[in-house]
């Protein structure tokens, strides 16, 4: 008989809905007692908690306004299609000091796909210096050596700035620096509807990573205004501002900070843009938000869509349109997630941020080489960071979909709670005076150091394992070599260039009062005038500036490097590394868990494990330590034989030669009797790995009793 199918099939006839609630309760019994807090949900570092499951009625959404794609309040995108049209604005960073080299680097990315272009300056030019000023230190340090539009043109050279956007990152000499991009572009016929690109003047960011400015606040402030002014009238495809929150993050703020800094640099120029008479919608669009992201990508995605929403609702209510409320975002990838060692693994630490960046609607995005905390990138890691992005969208097709984070109730209450706590933060700022005085009165470094020691305790426990450092590293595989030019060669080499380009003083004389200073300095940089010769004119240098202690500059990973580096320098002085002895004791099922997770914590602090296939009995083991040299030996077994062999071996391993004896597991109640035994230490998991390796290398002599 043959039986006939409905018209249509109701899954909700065959599958009746479950309410969270009902969800809860099976939980709970299948939990037998546990709290359900403790084993199922866990918790940010802002102290947000993340739920095991997300519905309706237990998210925070319904009282936040989501929106739809570009419109506001921007929470899902900025622009009403996204990147679907036009895909993701590649924007590579170039630090090169050599302007051939940055050149040649230049055109190879933009031959590989890249849309647009940021040259760091040197921290001579972003300090307001020419190379025969500057304190040699500062010249080619993290930047390319160009003091002037003749110095740019060569850095530029065969790149069709028509079509290439070129973003600055002049440091404290924004304005000078986009003075010189200024004038190369009239010298190059590239019209103000041509240029495309930023200046990036960001003072408040160079105050927080350098700790001063050569200038006093307000005089920074009074020149950003003047740059953003000017660039309005004269270059409508260029932001004159960037709100780069990289020192926070990089000091390890969380990513409710992130935000709540990032709004209230914003806000604090935003009182600069419309005092100097802008109008709020006007001053709005000249900013450029620089935010990096890292490895933790939902958090990543939810850190977007808050800032988005949030900065809609300081224009809303600073009284600005609607639509002067989509923030502009350039997302990269945090250097504080990268590694020195086992950098290959952070190909996959950039492409997570890159998917993050990409689905939570950034509209500029730059790939970090992966050799990015080694030293200069070369022309394959070059290639690499670059093709990251164009497998994510051609291949992932990431850029086709407009709001991909759209319809996720997790996404969506995590972005809520997200929003909350940062307007909170911000609030708090303001309410310390704003940003500039949260800065200098030391009050946002304690905000950030509070915030970093939770996240300390973990990465020392490795609770926060970092893939390659504190996890599964491994002591043989070669570091990537360097690129290292050499310093005074190139810093000769830039003077002499200087010296042919360079105009007289005369040539660039300070803005007279009530003129564009920004109009003054394309004057000058047109007939030759020098970033640190345009500096001058501005005053800088010449009044003292608030200081500030710089914030400290965090990577996750370097505490275990530091160790891994003083391992290094010990083999290199004496032939071989500190070495441990697995003692690993009976059959191998039993043995053979502790033996790996001992072989992990040793190599992580730069430890030649020396294991074996394990002992039948104490006396084997204790000669097998002898021969080995180590003067550190690990008992490895489970807890069923710990009893039984402990009490024997551990006295042994002492008269044997063994300064520390470690056993490799919890001891619980057995803790004294096996101390008394000659156990000198216990590790385990939620141990303080960090500090156990400090204090062995010590004793070793790897490390003095002040390192570490």
């Amino acid at each position: 008989m043959t039986k006939t199918l409905p018209a249509a099939f109701t899954i909700l006839d065959d599958f009746p809905a479950v309410s969270y609630q009902q969800w809860r309760t099976m939980v709970e019994e299948s939990l037998q007692g546990a709290p359900f807090e403790k084993k199922l949900v866990t918790h940010t570092y802002e102290g947000l908690q993340i739920q095991p499951v997300y519905a309706r009625d237990n998210t925070a959404v319904e009282n936040h306004a989501i929106g739809l794609p570009g419109l506001a309040p921007f929470v899902r995108n900025s622009q009403p299609l996204g990147a679907v049209r036009s895909g993701w604005d590649l924007r590579q960073e170039h630090a090169h000091p050599e302007l051939a080299v940055t050149n040649a680097a230049i055109l190879a990315d933009l031959r590989g796909g890249v849309t647009s272009v940021l040259l760091q300056l040197d921290a001579a030019a972003g300090s307001g210096y020419d190379p025969d000023q500057a304190p040699a230190e500062l010249v080619g340090q993290d930047g390319l050596m160009a003091y002037s539009a003749a110095d740019l043109d060569v850095a530029l050279a065969n790149v069709h700035l028509d079509l290439v956007g070129i973003a600055l990152d002049g440091g404290a000499a924004a304005l000078p620096a986009a003075a010189a991009l200024v004038a190369l572009w009239q010298r190059r016929g590239v019209t103000p509807e041509q240029a495309r690109g930023a200046f990036n003047a960001d003072p408040f960011a160079v105050l927080a990573r350098n700790g001063q400015l050569p200038q006093t606040p307000a005089a920074a402030l009074a020149a950003l205004a003047d740059l953003a002014k000017w660039t309005t009238e004269n270059y409508p495809h260029v932001t004159a501002i960037g709100v780069d929150t990289s020192p926070y993050h990089d000091a390890g703020a969380t990513a409710a900070q992130d935000i709540a800094f990032g709004l209230a640099t914003a806000v604090e120029y935003l009182r600069a843009l419309t005092a100097a008479g802008l109008d709020i919608n006007v001053a709005a669009r000249q900013l450029l938000f620089r935010v990096e992201l890292g490895t933790h990508h939902f958090l990543a995605l939810a850190k977007l869509r808050a800032a988005r929403g949030n900065w809609s609702r300081v224009i809303e209510a600073c009284g600005g349109q609607p639509q002067s409320g989509a923030m502009a975002i350039h997302a990269r990838t945090s250097h504080r997630v990268l590694t020195q060692r086992d950098p290959y693994v952070n190909l996959l630490r950039n492409a997570v941020a890159m998917f993050a960046a990409g689905i939570g609607g950034a509209n500029v995005v730059t790939s970090v080489p992966f050799d990015a905390l080694t030293g200069l990138p070369d022309a394959f890691s070059r290639r690499i960071a670059r093709n990251t992005v164009h497998i994510l969208q051609e291949e992932a097709h990431l850029h086709r979909v407009i709001d991909p984070a759209g319809g996720s109730w997790f996404l969506d209450d995590l972005t809520a709670r997200l929003s909350e706590k940062a307007w909170e933060i911000f609030q708090e700022v303001e309410r310390q005076g704003g940003m500039l005085a949260a800065l200098q009165s030391g009050w946002i470094a304690q905000q950030i150091d509070a915030a970093y020691a939770p996240r300390t305790k973990d990465i020392a426990r490795r609770k926060e394992g970092i893939t390659g450092v504190s996890e599964f590293p491994n002591l043989r595989e070669p570091r990537v070599a360097p690129l290292c030019p050499d310093a005074a060669v190139l810093r000769a080499a830039a003077q002499a260039q200087l010296a042919k380009t360079r105009t007289s003083d005369a040539a660039c004389a300070p803005p007279q009062a009530g003129t564009s200073h920004m109009a003054a300095m394309v004057a000058a940089a047109a007939s030759g005038a020098t970033i640190g010769q345009m500096a001058q004119a501005l005053g800088f240098h010449q009044h003292p500036s608030a200081r500030i202690a710089p914030l400290e500059r965090r990577s996750f990973a370097e505490p275990f490097e530091e160790l891994r580096d003083a391992s290094d320098a010990w083999e290199a002085a004496h032939g071989q590394r500190p070495r441990v002895f697995l003692v690993n004791l009976g059959p191998i099922a039993h043995h053979t868990g502790r033996a790996t997770y001992s072989q992990n914590f040793f190599e992580a602090g730069g430890f030649e494990v020396l294991s074996n296939n394990g002992f039948d009995d104490v006396d084997q083991a204790t000669a097998a330590f002898a021969k080995s040299g180590a003067k550190i030996a690990v008992i490895c077994s489970s807890d069923k034989l710990y009893p039984q062999f402990v009490p024997l071996v551990a006295p042994k391993l002492k008269a044997a030669g063994a300064r520390t004896v470690v056993l490799a597991g919890f001891p619980g109640d057995n803790g004294p009797p096996w101390q008394a035994a000659g156990v000198d230490r216990f590790i385990y998991i939620k141990c303080d790995v960090l500090e156990t390796l400090r204090e062995l290398l010590r004793e070793e002599g790897v490390l003095t009793s002040q390192e570490g």
